[in-house]
């Protein structure tokens, strides 16, 4: 006799589905909706540090380099000694400052020549160490700056400062002491150099809202609490926003950047991240409104939430099915799945049901037929991997026209033989370092250093041809005038001085690119030239190729001596040209 079950397999596998469906749906929604969340303000913190720390190093570095060619200015020799003769000369000192005033004019246009005009310089002020204003491209309703802060700041230290302006702009103040020709910042200053500067680079750098979104913003914020640029929410807020926020407190009173949700001068929850610069007296702030970094989440839980109802249902309706003809083919489906599990994926079921048993039969077969083929096709594929590593590397190379150039130490061996290996590191450390820094201010593109050699070029521009080769030559130029600061900087660490040759050709060369490095290298007749003529520079001097001459020539700011016969002729058959300033 057959016992009626109360609570048949097909409902326990009705309620098992169901529990193990809506169990899932619910564990994989709530794990979802976590991990989404998590990694979203993850995202969006490591995308706002970028955007905070990349555009805080370029203002940074704007600002270094401001300071940096401001002291150029303030350490030329006409300058300081019209600075000291002045201050010398109490009863007649308008007289002289009126004699000298063409000769300050003459330096200021020499100087925005050398440097460019895309600085912004727009006035320059040279103060005596009374606080009078000796010269100034500017009129003034006053010459006494004894109690301006540009003045007072300047007298102790390079600073860098802003002011606004009467069309609620800004502008930057940059101020250096000036000191006597030939002395160095700890003796007393004679003077202060104080000039003003458009921020145009500045707004440039923080107007692009490029990658922060419909709410996002960067702006600067200086240490008393003002905001310094434009806002995207508030108008005229240049000077006139207070923003005292977490981030800028912890930047001026702790010196630490800062991450995180907090509220912003509107007092409007945001997700943001700051780059504290508290030597230069400024934050710069990277920010989005929480509601747009929440808005994704919020969409994707309500997606989650509809699938996993839609999904519920579907199942459910599955396993109602399922269950009227499950049990039969089960065990052979069963048995079907451990022969594959324990890797025999050439099994199959061949259900011929015509129910939904057969279907799952048939997914089943295919299933295994699919994870065979991808076995099989991994296998042959493994050989192509192997093509692919020795791919990388290959070499692909073409041709371009550079400005080549070398600038390599004098009798390196013998003096390098006598130091440690340690001490022949720091040797080169400071040589390759400080002649590189050099190169990459002049725009130049440092490939490699062959030993005691460094090998950079400069590209050729098609619709720029004549600066490119007068860029050249004013970089080499320069890496011969550091040749006293580089000898300072080995005194100062115990190593042995040294003079160096500086050489330049033009021609073709090839680019080779490996494909797993970011570093292009040249090669070619153009580069062994550069080698060639280098032996023949005088030291820490600049010699070019005839190829290089030809171009140049008609720059007028320079004279070119030809050199020939001695080792030139009788080794290599090159001709060459030393060149210097005029």
């Amino acid at each position: 006799m057959i016992t009626k079950v109360p609570f048949s397999i097909d409902k326990k596998l009705i309620l098992l589905v169901l529990l193990v469906s809506v169990t899932a749906l619910f564990v994989t929604a709530f794990l979802s909706f976590n991990y989404a969340e998590q990694i979203l303000i993850e995202r969006i913190g490591e995308q706002l540090i970028s955007e905070s720390s990349i555009r805080g190093d370029a203002v940074a570095d704007i600002l270094d380099t401001r300071v940096k060619e401001i002291k150029v200015l303030s350490r030329d020799r006409l300058i300081q000694n019209l600075v000291q003769e002045i201050n010398n000369d109490n009863a007649n000192y308008k007289q002289k400052i009126k004699q000298s005033e063409e000769l300050f004019l003459g330096e200021i246009k020499e100087f925005q020549n050398i440097v460019g005009f895309s600085i912004g310089l727009e006035d320059v002020k040279i103060i005596g160490k009374n606080g009078i204003v000796y010269f100034s491209t500017t009129k003034l309703p006053s010459d006494d700056f004894s109690n301006e802060e540009s003045f007072l700041n300047g007298r102790t230290q390079s600073f860098v400062d802003f002011e606004a302006t009467s069309n609620n702009d800004k502008k930057m103040i940059v101020s250096v002491p000036i000191y006597v020709a030939g002395t160095t910042s700890i003796s007393e200053p004679i003077g202060v150099l104080v000039t003003k500067m458009r921020t145009t680079q500045i707004d440039e750098i923080l107007l692009n809202r490029g990658g922060l979104g419909v709410t996002g913003e960067t702006y600067l914020v200086n240490d008393e609490y003002v905001m310094l640029s434009e806002s995207r929410f508030i108008e005229n807020a240049i000077f006139n926003q207070k923003v005292e926020t977490l981030p800028v407190k912890d930047c001026f009173e702790n010196g630490k950047n800062t991450v995180g949700l907090y509220k912003d001068y509107r007092g409007v929850d945001i997700y943001g991240s700051s780059y504290c610069a508290k030597d230069l007296g400024f934050v710069l702030l990277a920010e989005i409104d929480s509601e747009e970094v929440i808005e994704p989440i919020l969409i994707l839980q309500d997606r989650i939430f509809l699938t996993g109802i839609v999904i519920t249902v579907i199942m459910a309706g599955v396993a109602f099915v399922l269950s009227k003809g499950i049990s039969r083919p089960l065990k052979k489906l069963q048995n079907a799945a451990n022969e594959i599990a324990e890797g025999n994926f050439g099994v199959r079921t061949n259900i011929k049901t015509n129910d939904e048993i057969g279907n799952l039969s048939v997914t089943f077969d295919a299933m295994a037929k699919k994870l065979q083929d991808s076995l099989l096709e991994i296998k042959d594929k493994e050989s192509v991997i192997r093509q692919q590593e020795d791919i990388l590397l290959q070499f692909s190379d073409y041709s371009e026209n550079y400005c080549v150039c070398m600038v390599d130490i004098m009798n390196s061996t013998k003096i390098t033989s006598k130091l440690s290996d340690e001490d022949t590191s720091e040797f080169y450390r400071i040589f390759l370092n400080s002649t590189a820094t050099i190169v990459r201010n002049f725009g130049g593109i440092v490939v490699k250093n062959i030993g005691d050699a460094l090998l950079f070029y400069f590209p050729k521009l098609p619709n720029d041809k004549k600066n490119v080769f007068k860029q050249t030559i004013e970089c080499c130029l320069s890496l011969g005038k550091s040749s006293d600061k580089i000898k300072e900087d080995m005194k100062n660490a115990d190593l042995p001085t040294f003079d160096y040759r500086i050489s330049a050709t033009f021609g073709p060369v090839r680019i080779a690119k490996i494909s797993t490095s970011s570093v292009n290298d040249i090669f070619g007749s153009t580069v062994n030239r550069c080698a060639k003529i280098n032996r023949a520079a005088p030291a820490n001097g600049l010699i070019v190729g005839d190829d290089f001459y030809d171009n140049a020539k008609s720059l007028e700011e320079y004279s070119f001596k030809k050199v020939s016969g001695g080792l030139m002729d009788e080794e290599y058959g090159f001709i060459a040209y030393i060149v210097s300033e005029k």
